[in-house]
C-alpha cells in the first residue's frame, strides 16, 4: 500500500528573528524543532528524534513534538515505536486527525488490522468528518486488492469532507475501470481542479481523455455508441408516480446528453472533445436537466463557457491525453490560455458542505 504521509510540520507561534535576548523553554523547544523537522526531511532520522525528544522536555504540553516523533520512528520502519508514542497522546488536547491517521496505518503494516480500524474508527468519532481517515479505511482494503470494499469509504470520505482531494483520485481510478466510468470522469475532473499541478494530476488527465476514447465508438461514418453506464437500476418508490420517475443518472442522462452532443463529429481527439462537452453543457442546462440532476462540476463548467474560457479549460482537463494536439492549439492560442490561466487562478472550483457532488446524491 501506498503510505505516504506528508509531513505537517510544525506550526511555529513566535518568530525567531524577534527573538531580542535569552530564549525560553518554548522558544528552545521550537528552534529543535524546526532543525529536526529538517533533519527528517533530509534522511537523517537518529539525530532527528534525538532533537524532538529534547523539543518535547522542553515543551511538554505541545502536540507538536510526540506526533512528529511518532512519524520518525514511522519511517525508519519502528512501527512498534511510533504506536507506542500515538497511543500515548490519543487524548492530547491538541490532538488531530493525523494522529489517528498514522496510528491505523502503524497497526495495518504490522499487520493488525482490526487494530487499525480501531483505530480509524476512534479518530472518527473525534472528527466525523475526516476525509483522510475515511481515505486511510479505503485504503486498508485497496491494499487487499478489495476494490468493491474499499470505494464506499471513498465515496464517504468525498461526501463528508468535499474539499480533499484524495478520495476523488482513488474513486476516478476505480470507477473509471469498472462499467460506471460516468462517476469516474466527474470525480477525476473535480479531482484535478482541486489539484492542479501534481504527477497525479496529469495521472488523471490521461485517464480521461483515455475513458472518453475507448467508450466513445464510431461504427460507421453516421453512427457510433457510447458506454460509460451500464447501471439500469431505477428506485421502487418512484414508481408510485408515473410522471415522476427519476431515470438513472448515466444511461437515463449523462448517455442521452453526450450522443445528442457528438451528433456533427466522426473521430475523437482533443479539439472534437472540447466540441462535445460544450455541447453537453449548453444542452444540460437548456433542458433543465440541472433542476431534477444538480450537479456542482456542470455548474462550474457553465461558469467557465460564460467567462469565455471553457475551450482553453478543456484543453488544459485532456492535455497529458492528446499532447501533440495540445501543443498544436497551444501554439495557436497562446492568448487564450494566458487569460484562461489569470482568470483560472482566482476563479477555482469551490467545494464546502453546501457545494459538493457524490454520485449518491443521485
Amino acid at each position: 500500500m501506498n503510505r505516504k504521509i506528508r509531513i505537517f510540520g510544525l506550526i511555529f507561534l513566535f518568530a525567531l528573528t524577534n527573538i531580542a535576548f535569552g530564549q525560553t523553554n518554548k522558544e528552545k523547544a521550537l528552534s529543535k524543532g524546526q532543525e529536526a523537522i529538517e533533519l527528517m526531511d533530509n534522511g537523517k532520522i537518529k539525530e532527528s528524534i534525538k532533537l524532538l525528544k529534547e523539543a518535547e522536555k522542553l515543551d511538554p504540553e505541545r502536540f507538536d513534538y510526540p506526533y512528529e516523533l511518532a512519524y520518525a520512528h514511522y519511517i525508519d520502519q519502528d512501527y512498534k515505536g511510533a504506536i507506542k508514542i500515538l497511543e500515548k497522546n490519543k487524548n492530547h488536547k491538541n490532538v488531530n486527525e493525523r494522529l489517528f491517521q498514522l496510528l491505523g496505518n502503524s497497526y495495518d503494516i504490522i499487520g493488525k488490522t482490526e487494530k487499525a480500524f480501531a483505530a480509524y474508527d476512534e479518530g472518527l468519532e473525534k472528527f466525523p468528518n475526516s476525509g483522510m481517515i475515511y481515505l486511510e479505511k479505503g485504503n486498508v482494503y485497496w491494499g487487499k486488492e478489495k476494490y468493491n470494499e474499499a470505494l464506499p469509504f471513498y465515496e464517504k470520505g468525498i461526501e463528508l469532507d468535499p474539499s480533499f482531494s484524495s478520495n476523488y483520485y482513488r474513486t476516478t481510478l476505480l470507477y473509471c475501470s469498472s462499467t460506471e466510468e460516468v462517476w469516474g470522469l466527474i470525480y477525476g475532473e473535480i479531482f484535478m481542479n482541486l489539484e492542479r499541478n501534481s504527477k497525479r494530476t496529469s495521472e488523471i488527465s490521461k485517464l480521461l481523455y483515455d475513458t472518453y476514447k475507448s467508450q466513445i465508438n464510431f461504427t460507421s461514418d453516421t453512427s457510433f455508441l457510447v458506454s460509460f453506464s451500464q447501471n439500469a437500476q431505477i428506485n421502487i418508490s418512484d414508481l408510485s408516480d408515473t410522471n415522476n420517475i427519476k431515470l438513472p443518472f448515466g444511461i437515463g442522462v449523462y448517455e442521452p446528453t453526450l450522443m445528442l452532443s457528438m451528433i456533427s463529429e466522426t473521430s475523437i481527439d482533443i479539439n472534437s472533445l472540447y466540441r462535445i462537452r460544450e455541447n453537453f453543457i449548453n444542452s444540460y442546462y437548456e433542458n433543465k436537466r440541472n433542476e431534477d440532476y444538480p450537479n456542482i462540476l456542470f455548474d462550474y463548467q457553465k461558469k467557465v463557457r460564460d467567462a469565455g474560457h471553457f475551450e482553453a479549460y478543456n484543453h488544459w482537463i485532456l492535455m497529458k491525453g492528446d499532447e501533440d494536439n495540445f501543443e498544436k492549439w497551444h501554439s495557436e492560442n497562446e492568448k487564450k490560455w494566458e487569460a484562461f490561466i489569470e482568470w483560472f487562478t482566482n476563479n477555482g472550483l469551490k467545494l464546502d458542505n453546501e457545494h459538493k457532488f457524490y454520485s449518491g446524491q443521485y
